[in-house]
């Protein structure tokens, strides 16, 4: 059951740039950061409204933090950094088993960095799609 769209998520090279304009430009606000293992701010969450968010990662401790190549990644290409989208659901598991149903292949379902829970799927051009629904202790709600 979708209940609305989440987050976007978009990676970047420029960490100052993207919040001043974002923040200081456009009058958004941070809500809360995402740390790392060494303890460093790489994921940063906009509130665009209620509780839906632009989710902007530094592409490269992203990388380091949950996978891929360690060392600089290839140079970013301009207005396409869209990573995924995310929808709020309510009742992940049921809405997980009505899709699996319908065919969809769902991974299982795991408790985030954010302390909501969420599945993931690919639309048929395999775009990612984030599936979460929010948690008491969701950072997105405190």
């Amino acid at each position: 059951m979708i209940k609305k769209l989440a987050h976007l998520c978009i990676d970047t090279d420029n960490i100052p740039g993207m919040l001043h304009f974002y923040i200081n430009q456009l009058g958004m606000s941070q809500k809360f950061t995402l740390k790392n293992k060494d303890g460093v701010d790489f994921g940063f969450f906009i509130a665009c409204g209620d509780v839906t968010f632009l989710e902007i990662f530094d592409r490269k401790l992203k990388r380091q933090h949950w996978g891929g190549a360690t060392d600089t990644p290839p140079p970013q290409d301009k207005g396409n950094q869209l990573q995924h989208f995310c929808f709020e659901v309510t009742d992940l598991p049921a809405f997980k088993a009505k899709l699996e149903k319908a065919g969809l292949k769902i991974t299982a379902i795991t408790t985030g960095m954010s302390r909501s829970t969420q599945a993931w799927t690919n639309d048929p051009d395999g775009n990612p799609i984030e599936l979460m629904e929010y948690t008491p202790e969701s950072l997105h709600l405190k």
